[in-house]
């Protein structure tokens, strides 16, 4: 019986553990530049992702280990991985970011994934990248 009698079961609660909790995230993000200009290439676009991380938290969050495994200059689209605690520091940081060179700009994050596997096509899956996604122990390969 729940409270004062009123029949009500009491709420029921499950704890769930993640057992293979993803080490890295990746995110699939853009730069948008509303009024064109130079568009950074991809030393400039990491330098941008490590001065919006040091804005908004410091020296701490600028040293939060972030790669960009790729980056489409045209697009101005990239493949952004973190470690997975540094995952929300990163999205506030690009989020946050308002100026690029004194221009406007804002970062838009497209999709976020806890495996690379993700956003890659078929026909780009080896053997290599699968080995990165998981326990290397559990991996069959055809």
């Amino acid at each position: 019986r729940g409270p004062a009698g009123r029949g009500m079961a009491a709420a029921a609660f499950e704890r769930r553990v993640l057992r293979r909790a993803a080490e890295h995230h990746y995110l699939r993000v853009r730069l948008e530049l509303p009024d064109g200009g130079a568009r950074p290439n991809a030393a400039q676009f990491k330098q941008l992702v490590v001065t919006a991380l040091r804005e908004l938290h410091g020296e701490v969050g600028a040293a939060l280990p972030v790669d960009v495994l790729t980056y489409e200059e045209k697009t101005l689209s990239a493949i952004l991985r973190v470690i997975s605690s540094g995952l929300v520091k990163l999205w506030s940081a690009l989020t946050l970011l308002g100026f690029y060179q004194n221009r406007r700009c804002a970062f838009r994050v497209l999709q976020l994934f806890s495996s690379c596997l993700f956003f890659l096509s078929p026909n780009q899956t080896s053997p290599f990248l699968l080995a990165l996604s998981g326990n290397s122990r559990e991996l069959v390969l055809d």
